[in-house]
């Protein structure tokens, strides 16, 4: 079982989006990113599903920012070679895309 949220957050593609079709010509493209912090940066796992993804695959690439829209979850990983050790990685499903313009000639 895994927790959801729904969140909105500026992410770096940290890799090109590969997108792949799987049963029923479903388009799926998938990608890293990462959520900057204050802290620390985390770097979360993208899933895009159907036309969107399509999108992703043809407009974005990697270094760009994006405003993304969806549901983050925690997935359990369990590791076979370890002490069964299990690993939580982060999830996001996109569910609407905004392209993130960063202006280098801005004046602060």
């Amino acid at each position: 079982m895994s927790d959801t949220n729904y969140i909105g957050a500026i992410v770096k593609i940290l890799e090109s989006p590969k997108n792949k079709t799987i049963k029923n010509k479903i388009s799926i493209t998938k990608f890293r990113a990462q959520l900057p912090q204050i802290r620390q940066t985390r770097v979360v796992d993208i899933v895009v599903w159907g036309n969107l993804a399509n999108d992703m695959e043809k407009y974005y690439n990697k270094s760009d920012y994006i405003l993304v829209e969806g549901y983050l979850s925690l997935r359990k990983l369990s590791q076979s070679n370890s002490n069964r050790k299990v690993l939580k990685r982060a999830r996001f499903t996109i569910l609407k895309v905004y392209p993130f313009l960063i202006s280098s000639n801005s004046k602060v």
